[in-house]
Protein backbone atom coordinates (compact mmCIF):
# COMPACT_ATOMS: atom_id res chain seq x y z
CA UNK A 1 0.00 0.00 0.00
CA UNK A 2 1.33 2.99 -0.73
CA UNK A 3 0.38 6.95 0.73
CA UNK A 4 1.46 9.85 -1.06
CA UNK A 5 4.22 8.15 -3.29
CA UNK A 6 5.33 6.27 0.40
CA UNK A 7 5.34 2.41 0.63
CA UNK A 8 3.53 2.05 4.32
CA UNK A 9 4.45 -1.31 5.69
CA UNK A 10 2.54 -0.68 8.77
CA UNK A 11 -1.09 -0.47 6.36
CA UNK A 12 0.42 -3.74 4.25
CA UNK A 13 1.17 -5.66 7.27
CA UNK A 14 -2.28 -4.83 9.20
CA UNK A 15 -4.04 -6.21 5.74
CA UNK A 16 -6.01 -9.75 5.66
CA UNK A 17 -4.23 -12.51 5.57
CA UNK A 18 -3.04 -14.14 1.59
CA UNK A 19 -4.62 -17.70 1.14
CA UNK A 20 -1.09 -18.81 0.98
CA UNK A 21 -0.64 -18.06 4.43
CA UNK A 22 -4.09 -19.13 5.40
CA UNK A 23 -3.15 -22.38 3.88
CA UNK A 24 0.62 -22.49 5.29
CA UNK A 25 -1.08 -21.82 8.97
CA UNK A 26 -3.99 -24.40 8.98
CA UNK A 27 -1.39 -27.09 7.77
CA UNK A 28 2.08 -25.57 10.25
CA UNK A 29 -0.94 -25.30 13.69
CA UNK A 30 -2.25 -29.08 12.82
CA UNK A 31 1.53 -30.06 12.35
CA UNK A 32 2.65 -28.72 15.17
CA UNK A 33 -0.99 -29.97 17.20
CA UNK A 34 -1.65 -26.34 17.99
CA UNK A 35 -5.14 -26.08 15.82
CA UNK A 36 -5.73 -22.90 18.14
CA UNK A 37 -2.85 -21.17 16.04
CA UNK A 38 -5.47 -21.09 13.22
CA UNK A 39 -8.12 -18.21 12.94
CA UNK A 40 -9.70 -16.73 9.78
CA UNK A 41 -9.57 -13.19 9.71
CA UNK A 42 -5.95 -13.02 10.93
CA UNK A 43 -3.74 -9.64 9.70
CA UNK A 44 -0.99 -10.74 7.35
CA UNK A 45 1.72 -9.32 9.73
CA UNK A 46 0.01 -11.70 12.76
CA UNK A 47 -0.58 -14.73 10.42
CA UNK A 48 3.46 -14.01 9.37
CA UNK A 49 4.34 -14.34 13.18
CA UNK A 50 2.45 -17.30 13.44
CA UNK A 51 3.82 -19.04 11.08
CA UNK A 52 7.40 -18.29 12.00
CA UNK A 53 7.13 -19.45 15.63
CA UNK A 54 5.43 -22.62 14.25
CA UNK A 55 8.33 -23.30 12.03
CA UNK A 56 10.23 -22.66 14.77
CA UNK A 57 8.65 -25.28 17.11
CA UNK A 58 8.29 -27.81 14.68
CA UNK A 59 12.13 -27.38 13.63
CA UNK A 60 13.21 -27.99 17.39
CA UNK A 61 11.12 -30.87 17.95
CA UNK A 62 12.15 -32.13 14.52
CA UNK A 63 15.95 -31.79 16.07
CA UNK A 64 15.67 -34.39 18.71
Amino acid sequence: MQVQGKYDARAFLAEQMTRAQGLRLKRLSEEAYQPAQYARGLSFGEAARRIQVLEAEIELANSF
